[in-house]
């Protein structure tokens, strides 16, 4: 088939990878995002998809909404058999939905219907799911509700952050990508509509939903943290200021301190929560880089009963 395949940040790149070594599809063409500001200078910087594409030779559309109607007549000049998508990022027409013959195919990092929405990593490690996985679906007008070609699953590990998972299932996807192209292209796959019921939503993860609540159990504050790693990052207040919380791990023998309540030891450094306490191992003050809890603490002397999560942010 000929496709266009849709697409934006690191992760999207393996499938996009997987697709042009597949020998059997042609890449006419990438839709990215448009270039955006990167770093310190704030300089525009293309997006990782757009940088593969053009290494690769492949005609890069960025438009900036994708109803343009220049982007829209330059998708009908190439009239592709099939789009895959894989964390585009903008929200498609349905006018650009009806210009391929097989229509725009998405690879979800969820096992559909559950976790459709922006973040269904970051959800799945908050919410304490065992098993995840990917799902190529035909892109209908709904929200991640369109009828399902195929799944791939992965278990997700008691140190996961989301960050970890997420890079295992772009490989993972990658290879359901291009095997739901294969099975369309050859007439074997036919998409199955998902279940009406186990559907769950995963939207954006705000800076609040990243707070961390030390009176909850410090299982949840595990899942918390690294749900949130490596973005949007969670985060505490410490004597007024945000703090980052890089790395942390449950301490089941702790159960001595109050919610948010500090305690240092030589070469370690650990807070209560609502159940036993979690140690801190890497976290960032605000306007500094990443540093092991240990060091952060000897560097701010800790008073006894000092606490997390004790005062408001300035």
């Amino acid at each position: 088939m000929k496709l266009v395949f849709a697409g934006t940040p690191e992760v999207a790149v393996p499938a996009l990878d997987a697709l042009i070594a597949s020998g059997r599809h042609e890449v006419a063409a990438v839709v990215t995002r448009p270039d955006a500001p990167a770093g310190r200078g704030r300089r525009l910087v293309a997006s990782p998809v757009a940088a593969r594409a053009e290494e690769a030779g492949i005609e890069v559309l960025k438009p900036v909404k994708p109803r343009d109607e220049q982007f829209l007549a330059r998708l009908r000049e190439i009239a592709p058999d099939c789009c895959p998508v894989v964390a585009y990022g903008a929200l498609l027409p349905k006018v650009a939905l009806d210009i391929p013959v097989h229509g725009w195919v998405n690879l979800h990092f969820s096992l559909l219907p559950a976790w459709r929405g922006a973040a269904p990593v970051q959800h799945a490690v908050m919410a304490g799911d065992e098993i995840t996985g990917a799902s190529t679906f035909l892109i209908e007008e709904g929200l991640d509700s369109g009828p399902v070609y195929g799944t791939v699953t992965e278990e997700v590990r008691p140190t996961d952050t989301s960050g970890d998972l997420l890079t295992r299932l772009a490989f993972a996807g990658s290879g359901l990508l291009a095997a739901t192209m294969d099975g369309i292209e050859d007439g074997s796959l036919k998409a199955v509509p998902q279940p009406a019921d186990g559907i769950s939503l995963a939207p954006k993860i705000t800076v609040e939903m990243a707070h961390v609540d030390w009176a909850a159990p410090a299982l949840r504050v595990d899942r918390v943290v690294r749900g949130c790693t490596p973005a949007p990052g969670a985060w505490t207040v410490f004597r007024g200021e945000r703090l980052k919380l890089v790395q942390a791990a449950l301490v089941a023998d702790r159960t001595d301190l109050a919610p948010g309540e500090l305690s240092v030891a030589k070469n370690n450094v650990y807070v209560g929560t609502g159940s036993h306490a979690v140690e801190l191992l890497w976290v960032q003050p605000q306007g500094k880089k990443p540093m092991r809890g240990a060091d952060w603490a000897r560097g701010v002397r800790i008073a006894p009963g000092e606490r997390l999560g004790a005062a408001d942010v300035r």
